[in-house]
């Protein structure tokens, strides 16, 4: 069973930075697709970002462009997430997810609004941006 556990995150002041970590344990498949979601309080859960198995495609959602990056090590089993120029509307709780695809899909990632394509979840880390 694969497991996904998120940590990172923390309060911060507007313009600040946190990065995001994203360990998966439990792996017995080669290829598979990582994304961060986020969940403010009292809205739905919205796509941030997105990475291939190979790292060769991710997508970004237009409210973070240019400020997020996402990255992964397939050594470590780890995605990251490095948030720069934090905004107060960037809190919420942030998910990693995990969807297990086959060899043809090293280079996929699902659109940030499939959240149902993601078969794993962590439990989230807390990022409070606020002065």
């Amino acid at each position: 069973q694969l497991q996904l556990v998120e940590s990172g995150g923390g309060l911060v002041q507007p313009g600040g930075s946190l990065k995001l970590s994203c360990v998966l344990s439990g792996i017995t498949e080669n290829y598979y697709s990582i994304a961060w979601f986020r969940q403010a309080p009292g809205k739905g859960r919205e796509g941030v970002s997105g990475i291939s198995t190979y790292g060769d495609n991710t997508n970004y959602a237009d409210s973070v462009k240019d400020r997020f990056t996402i990255s992964r090590d397939n050594t470590k089993n780890t995605a990251y997430l490095q948030m720069n120029s934090l905004k107060p509307e960037d809190t919420g709780v942030y998910y990693c997810g995990a969807v297990i695809l086959g060899p043809g899909g090293g280079s996929r990632v699902p659109p940030l609004n499939m959240a149902e394509e993601y078969d794993y979840w962590g439990q989230g880390t807390l990022v409070v941006v606020s002065s």
